[in-house]
């Protein structure tokens, strides 16, 4: 069932409001709260820089360019918008049959991904209206909504059922749960695919369904993309704005951080229709005024010479070569999990596994699900970092993801392997 904001507020990442606040869940599972020789498998950051070659000409622009270390145009640097008119423009099937490129004002630069995201509310959302979002979701959406008065709406995905592998095609959407949750006050929907923590890459035909709600609907739709390109076995990713009526109600959100291994750059863009964009980046321009302006320039130079390195096939062998890491210490437990299609997370089962009963943890995991419990146990005892996936649900949706704890496979193969030599302890509570 669909869920409103007022029942999602105890269980939500929320504002400080006394004593009643709740730390998020990056807060309790960041490094410093946990034992210096804990491996971090929880947080989606990676264990290696970004390519040398990128790094370099990063150098390059601020020692030989003064102007690169000053404010930024606040759409984005030229080059970079149109590095990203030229790799965009290909992916996007309406613009490829229009034979046309995105234009200038079809993209804002944002200071990451998620600020985008955020602009984006603050630049279209009004107190009291309501936004759809898919569960399980990241968590920094419902305090994005929450920001600007609107009330999110949550709709879960269902879990995979039975025996055998199972793989992010099996979470699903209930499609009429889905077009139940929408009301006259609902104003967008946000879709995320490759889709964070299931590994979900929602196929032509889910999308199909979601997009003809959403254009008899008349709603804004805000389609994350981080992951665009990580897609593992062959899969397809299909982006809602192409699909029919989407283009001018569909605000496409991007990360460089993700795409090139630099999360800390904050790089990341916005693409859609003149209107759209407009209006984002007039809100963006207030919250942070520019984007880093070596860094765009950097970012750029990745983009014009990815395909000449063979960046992004070689980096999804990489990463295909660590989910396998990661998948076979799972199988050697016997714990169940879902093979990501996209993405670079493991959800694992965790309910087979068995921790003592009287297991003391800290007040900031208290009232919270069990598996706020066993991420706390795994990280003290196994020295071993996870993500509980609770959090990214509403309160009356919690017991799905109670069974399930996230680990990132964005690290290294030496420290995956480490990891996994630590977890096979878990097979001692599972008898």
């Amino acid at each position: 069932m669909a869920t409103s904001r007022d029942a999602l507020i105890p269980q939500a990442d929320r504002m400080f409001d006394g004593a009643t606040h709740k730390l998020d869940v990056w807060s309790i599972f960041t490094p410093n709260n946990l034992p210096p020789d804990t491996l971090n498998l929880g947080q989606g950051f990676m264990n290696w820089a970004p390519p040398e070659w990128v790094r370099e000409e990063q150098h390059r622009i601020m020692d030989t360019d003064v102007m690169s270390n000053h404010y930024s145009q606040t759409r984005g640097r030229p080059r970079l918008l149109k590095a990203i008119s030229k790799q965009y423009s290909k992916t996007f099937g309406n613009l490829v049959k229009e034979g046309r490129e995105l234009t200038m004002e079809e993209i804002v630069v944002t200071a990451g991904a998620n600020c985008g995201t955020f602009a984006a509310l603050v630049a279209h959302i009004q107190p009291g209206e309501e936004v759809i979002v898919i569960e399980p979701y990241f968590d920094q959406y419902f305090a994005s909504i929450h920001f600007q008065g609107g009330k999110p709406v949550m709709v879960p995905l269902h879990p995979p059922t039975g025996s055998g592998e199972k793989t992010g095609a099996d979470w699903t959407l209930d499609i009429e749960e889905f077009r139940a949750a929408f009301t006259s006050k609902t104003k967008a929907v946000i879709v995320n695919t490759p889709h964070n923590p299931t590994g979900k890459v929602f196929s032509r035909q889910e999308l199909e369904e979601i997009a003809k709600i959403c254009v008899e609907k008349k709603v804004l739709v805000l389609s994350d993309e981080v992951y665009d390109c990580l897609l593992y076995d062959g899969t397809k990713h299909v982006r809602i704005a192409e699909l029919p009526g989407m283009w001018e109600r569909t605000l496409t959100i991007a990360s460089a951080g993700k795409s090139f291994a630099c999360t800390g750059w904050r790089v990341g863009w916005v693409i859609g229709p003149p209107a759209l964009c407009a209006a984002t980046l007039a809100a963006h321009s207030r919250i942070v005024f520019c984007t880093n302006t070596p860094l765009q320039e950097a970012v750029a130079y990745a983009l014009e010479t990815e395909t000449e390195h063979n960046f992004f096939a070689d980096q999804l062998a990489a990463y295909t070569e660590r989910r396998d890491i990661l998948c076979g210490i799972f199988d050697e437990i016997g714990l169940s999990y879902t093979k990501p299609q996209g993405a670079y997370y493991l959800m694992v089962d965790f309910s087979p596994v068995k921790i003592p009963k009287d297991y003391a943890v800290p007040p900031t995991c208290q009232g919270r699900g069990e598996d706020f419990k066993k991420a706390w146990w795994l990280a003290q005892e196994i020295k071993v970092a996870s993500i509980p996936i609770s959090e990214f649900y509403a309160a009356e949706h919690a017991n799905i993801g109670e069974r399930f704890l996230r680990f990132s496979f964005c690290k290294d193969p030496p420290l995956l392997r480490a990891a996994g030599e630590r977890l096979l302890k878990l097979k001692e509570y599972m008898k």
